[in-house]
Parts: structure tokens; C-alpha cells; sequence
């Protein structure tokens, strides 16, 4: 039993949905799982475990942040055999190719987040999707309209205090901001395990469109169709 999950042995599913929001994970069970059941209810961080077309998957709120997702993703991974982790969230639009709504299914994630570099001693670890979730997710979105596949940027600052340094980070293609996907992927690699983040895009930073905060937790539902299918087909 973890310190921040408190789960017994066999509550969770190898394949895990990771919201940020504790009832965005609610709204997922309560609207996508049958016999969802919670298995944690730590710091009000909901988990649930039921099933999706007859298989089992468990959906467990992290918090906002690295370091928040980072104490679940490893508990996952390290104490109950998570296999797969697939980030289920919402980001910011950084450029005019997107719009409010848009799917961003991540391939990498850039960050300004020390976590990486105190790790490495300095050096940039490149943290990346999982190639069999990512084209999964890929082959699944097959025909909808409004999803990108491409870089995301994992900041450690929801208010940054040089909010001009998202423009250089656009110059070289990243499509939306957010702040979990680059230590849920580094922390994927380190466990040998699949890590994937599939985000719809919940207010534009160049446009200034925004959705409600309750929209955000209950109306995002393509993503969560796609993690779904994404992370069966990989299971």
C-alpha cells in the first residue's frame, strides 16, 4: 500500500487515464467505466478502477505540476505494476494552427523544469511518448477533425513570470503548453513502462478564447475515447 495512492494489491489496472483534475477523474469513470469502483480517495486525489468494453482500466487524478504527477506516476509504475500511464488533460493553444477544442496527442515534451537536469547532472533529456501508444492513438484519431500530433511544452509556471520565451519554443514547433507530460514520459523511461499524453486544448494563449472550468472537467470526452482506445490496443 503507497503512501499517496493507499491502494491494496490488485485495486489497479495495468492501463491508468492520469487527469490533473481529481473530478475530472470522477467524470470519467462515472461517464466511460461500468462497475467503476474508488479505490482512493488520498488529499481528495480520486482513483477508480472498472472496465471499458469489458476490460479494466483505472483512471487517478495527479494533481497540477511535475512534481505532483511525478509522486503518482512513480507509485503507479513502482508499487502496483502500471504498465501504461496515458495523460488525459487540457493545455493551452500557443499558436493560430489550433483552436479551442483541438486534440494535441504529444509525441515529446519540452520543459523549463529543473527536475530533468538535476537528474541528468546538467544534461537535456529529451522525454518522449511511447512510439505504440502514440501511433495508436495516431491510427484511432484516424478521421476526426482538430487533432495535432506534435510537441508540447511541460511548464513548471502557470502564471510565468517571462511569459514572451513561449514564442521561441512556437519557432521550433511546439503546438500547446501544459505542465505534467515531460516527467510522466522521463519517469516511463526510467520504469521501462508506456507514457503517452493526449490534451484538448482549453483556452488559446494567442486568441485569448477560453473554456469554463466546468467544461474542463466534464466535457472533454474525444480525448478520453482516444486514450481509451490507444491504450487497449496497446495492452
Amino acid at each position: 500500500m503507497s503512501t499517496h495512492i493507499g491502494a491494496g494489491p490488485g485495486d489497479i489496472a495495468p492501463l491508468v487515464l492520469m487527469p490533473g483534475d481529481p473530478l475530472r477523474a470522477t467524470w470519467i469513470a462515472e461517464t466511460f467505466l461500468d462497475d467503476a469502483r474508488r479505490y482512493t480517495e488520498v488529499r481528495g486525489m480520486y482513483g477508480y478502477t472498472g472496465t471499458w468494453h469489458g476490460q479494466r482500466v483505472s483512471v487517478q487524478g495527479s494533481g497540477m505540476g511535475q512534481p505532483s504527477l511525478a509522486i503518482y506516476a512513480n507509485e503507479l509504475f513502482s508499487e502496483y505494476d502500471v504498465q501504461s500511464i496515458i495523460r488525459v488533460g487540457s493545455c493551452g493553444a500557443l499558436t493560430e494552427k489550433l483552436a479551442v477544442r483541438d486534440i494535441v496527442i504529444a509525441s515529446g515534451a519540452c520543459t523549463d523544469s529543473s527536475m530533468n537536469r538535476i537528474t541528468f547532472g546538467g544534461l537535456d533529456y529529451a522525454p518522449v511518448a511511447d512510439f505504440g501508444l502514440l501511433h495508436a492513438a495516431y491510427r484511432a484519431a484516424s478521421g476526426r477533425d482538430g487533432v495535432h500530433v506534435g510537441l508540447i511544452y511541460s511548464s513548471d509556471s502557470f502564471y510565468p513570470s517571462r511569459p514572451e520565451l513561449s514564442a521561441r519554443m512556437v519557432e521550433y514547433g511546439v503546438l500547446a503548453v501544459e505542465m505534467e507530460a515531460s516527467a510522466l514520459y522521463t519517469l516511463a523511461a526510467k520504469f521501462d513502462r508506456r507514457a503517452l499524453a493526449i490534451c484538448t486544448v482549453s483556452d488559446h494563449v494567442v486568441t485569448g478564447e477560453e473554456t469554463t472550468s466546468q467544461e474542463r472537467e466534464q466535457t472533454f470526452g474525444a480525448m478520453v475515447e482516444l486514450a481509451l482506445e490507444a491504450g487497449l490496443a496497446q495492452s
